[in-house]
């Protein structure tokens, strides 16, 4: 204990005295210590410690840095392939019994109850007393998110089904379309109440800590124009993908591809690579920086370019990795998503860092940069936007 930041023996002394708890510790501030903690306190035998693929080699060194386990195994498994594996789940829970301390790291992804994924873990779950949850915050979608993950430390916490916890804790609109002669149903979360109660209920087994660094975060926008080429393109797909016919013919549900090929057509337009091109001449280095890409045509074209910076994916490296190494970040090409993008900042900032931290942002000049962006500050996702918006709207904002 006498090596932890004071937060993390917060966290210890209280979630110590329970044989389940729920690590909602921001990026950085370095929950999976307080968790070997948490582990090396208790009489458990063995540890099963489930995580996203992409960062269990991370997570590996990050408990080898502090020594491991006292005297207990540890066995490390993707929570996708618990997923998607028949044999790999059967495998895990031939592993699992009432000694094993079972860690699910990235906890959101016990959030679906519907996905089999969560389904298997909450089988997993009832195999032992001993469990723990780490993740930056419980909640990424809505608070039924939160359900499934008390239910997997322990159905004693709730002690009601997610229907129950749906119709406690959120209000609700329902609405009914009829396609073709048959009917179906949307249910719309638009607000919560009794937050209080829900507290009370899980208050004893949930440990909730923010980041806070005496270091700076500096945020930089640079603007580049899409050349000819890109713009026609832009163009076309948005009158493609918003005629009339097409709508009917994919029902309405194609902003997402819609978005990602529009996004893709200027992802390489010439004066995104000039900008950075200019940052390195004159204020960064390539050494201490990374570089997020949303597309595989950006990133070999980065990594082509930048050989001494650091090119990542969003979808595969904002999450797990510690590169406090590094100090600056250009954000190459935008993402919809607010917990991605905050966690790709948090590669950087976090304990450790004892340099301020910058961001660049690119910013094209067309409709769908200003759209990612404004949603983004509104932790509002692509499709709660678009089902709110009628196609003329669309077409002008685009």
């Amino acid at each position: 204990m006498n090596s932890l930041l004071q937060h993390q023996k917060a966290c210890v002394t209280h979630l110590e005295r329970w044989r389940v708890g729920a690590l909602f510790m921001d990026a950085g501030t370095g929950k999976t210590r307080a968790a070997l903690e948490l582990i090396n306190s208790t009489n458990c035998d063995k540890v099963v410690w489930i995580a996203p693929l992409r960062t269990l080699s991370n997570i590996r060194v990050e408990i080898g840095k502090w020594k491991g386990i006292n005297n207990k195994d540890i066995l490390y498994y993707g929570v996708e392939s618990i997923g998607q594996s028949d044999r790999i789940y059967l495998q895990v829970y031939s592993e699992v019994d009432d000694r094993t301390m079972l860690v699910v790291d990235e906890s959101i992804k016990i959030k679906n109850f519907n996905a089999k994924r969560t389904k298997r873990l909450l089988e997993l779950s009832k195999l032992t007393e001993y469990k723990l949850i780490l993740n930056g915050t419980p909640v990424s979608r809505n608070l039924l998110d939160l359900w499934a993950q008390m239910e997997f430390l322990s159905p004693k916490i709730l002690k009601m089904s997610e229907e129950k916890f749906k119709n406690t804790f959120c209000k609700y609109t329902t609405i009914t379309k009829w396609i073709g002669g048959y009917s179906t149903k949307r249910e719309f979360i638009t607000g919560y109440g009794n937050l209080d109660y829900l507290y009370s209920l899980i208050k004893n087994y949930v440990y909730k800590c923010g980041l806070k660094l005496s270091i700076a975060q500096i945020y930089n926008q640079l603007t580049y124009k899409l050349d000819e080429f890109c713009l026609g393109e832009y163009k076309r797909l948005k009158e493609e993908y918003l005629d009339d016919e097409c709508l009917e013919i994919k029902n309405n549900n194609i902003f997402l591809e819609m978005t990602q090929k529009m996004q893709h057509s200027y992802c390489c337009t010439p004066q995104k690579f000039a900008l950075v091109e200019e940052l390195f001449k004159s204020s960064l280095k390539q050494s201490d920086t990374l570089i997020f890409c949303k597309f595989v045509d950006s990133r070999l074209a980065c990594e082509k370019r930048y050989k001494e910076a650091k090119v990542l994916s969003y979808q595969k490296e904002a999450f797990g990795l510690n590169l406090q190494a590094y100090r600056h970040i250009i954000f190459f090409d935008k993402t919809w998503d607010y917990a991605t993008r905050l966690q790709a900042t948090r590669r950087i900032f976090r304990q450790g860092q004892n340099s301020d931290c910058t961001y660049y942002d690119l910013i094209g000049n067309v409709g769908l940069e200003d759209l990612i962006d404004n949603n983004i500050s509104k932790k509002i996702s692509m499709a709660e936007f678009f089902k709110n918006k009628s196609i003329n709207e669309i077409r002008k904002i685009l």
